[in-house]
């Protein structure tokens, strides 16, 4: 069979308009990959195959008829567990589907699906998105596809989506970011991924963890195609005609932003010595490596040690919405949920206003850059057996989150590109993080910083599947 699918999505789109390949192709070679693999990688809690087929004929009936939906029309897509979608189940990673209401479609969605993509279904993730490792106790963990000898985390709270991409399953897989939990799974298999400002997207229609911090998002193979996505989808730019005009612009003179403190502490090995040498090589390119302040991380490091603002959002939501569901939490989940019972208003409150306060200070300080990088994820992924305990598991959480939760707490907006792999052979990200609603101008510099270092395919490979 030929790999159409491997094309990116901005070639796979005009060839689906001038009938060189159909959506049908590219779903039967999303169905084969997904045969091949599921067993072992686990991405999906729910595989529909004949929706997806339905779909794809649907899409290359109206190619067919000359009714062209959007740039996504025919491309095939994975979606995070707690999404809403009509005619899917929606469990957001819990043993319970959830009631009715939360099967209905917000305007992501209804913005995704009025383009005639291709849905295969929906990825696990961890219960309720409470967690960076992407460990499920009622489903089972998704195993991250780049270590064939052992089950590896696959990076959550989206556990299943950068799976989805990696198993060939998918071109797009949707995801949610409350503290990484798009760019965690993106670095750690070796995709790209955007954390969008807050605010940008509506959250509507997706079952929520922390209303103040959680955000849309989705990942995709490359950067190329996160912008084709983004500029699909994004209100802003109401899913222009194919071609799509993509952001440009050149890597000499690009000023990266270099902060010191706990973004570069404690490593693992390989990873640091990946973001140099990728630094290097933009260097060479024209890029300029700028010593940058933003204390503000600090004050967002204490917010997030104390524990920030997911466990007590999460806990009003369980309460007012599922209160059936707080005796089936996870012990894990359920014990982070406990810590907020108590918690005063008035502490609430708080860390609201400085969390507010901290965001604004950064965006204004970020103006005198225009991105700035750090390793995605500070740690090897772990094997899921060596996170086991209550303490393992708590340590190896915090460890993965600690360089993407900024972004939340800061109001920015981010994206992971692949670069490389570290000692253990694993995929090493580089985030890059820019001011709030700057989507646009951060695309244009992730395209320019692949276009200079190469894509995955030329960083890291694939994984030996």
């Amino acid at each position: 069979m030929s790999h159409q699918i491997d094309q990116p999505i901005a070639k796979l789109a005009c060839s689906l308009r001038d009938g060189t390949v159909s959506a049908q192709d590219l779903w039967e070679e999303a169905e084969e990959s997904h045969k091949r693999h599921s067993k072992r990688l686990h991405a999906y809690i729910h595989w529909d195959a004949d929706q997806a087929s339905n779909q794809a004929t649907a899409a290359d009936a109206a190619f067919k008829a000359g009714h062209d939906l959007g740039p996504l029309q025919g491309i095939p897509g994975s979606i995070k567990d707690l999404f809403a979608l009509h005619g899917y189940p929606t469990f957001a990673g819990s043993p319970k589907r959830l009631p009715a209401k939360w099967e209905k479609e917000g305007p992501v969605m209804r913005a995704y699906r009025r383009q005639g993509p291709v849905i295969v279904g929906k990825t696990h993730m961890v219960e309720f998105a409470f967690g960076g490792i992407g460990s499920n106790s009622h489903w089972g963990t998704p195993r991250n596809p780049w270590d064939s000898n052992q089950h590896r985390i696959p990076g959550g709270s989206s556990a299943g989506a950068g799976v989805s991409l990696r198993e060939g399953s998918a071109l797009i897989a949707f995801g949610s970011d409350t503290a990484g939990s798009v760019r965690i799974p993106a670095s750690v298999t070796g995709c790209a991924g955007i954390k969008i400002t807050h605010g940008r997207w509506s959250l509507d229609g997706i079952v929520p963890l922390s209303p103040s911090l959680d955000t849309p998002g989705f990942l995709t193979r490359t950067a190329a195609d996160l912008a084709w996505c983004f500029y699909a989808l994004d209100p802003a730019h109401n899913a222009s005609p194919v071609p799509l005009p993509l952001p440009r612009r050149d890597v000499a003179g690009l000023r990266i932003g270099i902060s010191g403190g706990f973004l570069w502490d404690n490593l693992s090995p390989g990873i640091g010595e990946v973001i140099e040498q990728t630094l290097k090589e933009l260097e060479i390119k024209g890029a300029r490596r700028v010593a940058f302040s933003l204390p503000e991380l600090d004050g967002a490091a204490t917010l997030f040690d104390k524990g920030g603002l997911a466990a007590p959002e999460f806990h009003a939501f369980l309460s007012n919405e599922l209160p059936d569901w707080v005796d089936t939490l996870d012990i894990g989940v359920a014990a982070r949920v406990s810590a907020a019972v108590d918690m005063p208003t008035y502490e609430y409150l708080n860390r609201i206003a400085q969390i507010k306060d901290l965001a604004r200070s950064a965006n204004l300080r970020m103006a005198g850059i225009d991105v700035l990088a750090a390793p995605t994820v500070a740690l090897t992924p772990p094997v899921l057996a060596d996170i086991a305990t209550p303490d393992a598991y708590a340590k190896a959480n915090l460890a993965t989150l600690r360089n993407t939760f900024p972004a939340n707490f800061l109001n920015l907006c981010a994206i992971t590109l692949p670069c490389g792999r570290d000692a253990a052979g694993m995929p090493v990200g580089l985030q890059l993080m820019a001011g709030a609603g700057q989507e646009e101008a951060l695309l244009a510099v992730a395209i320019a910083v692949e276009d200079a270092i190469g894509t995955a395919d030329d960083r890291i490979g694939r994984p030996n599947l």
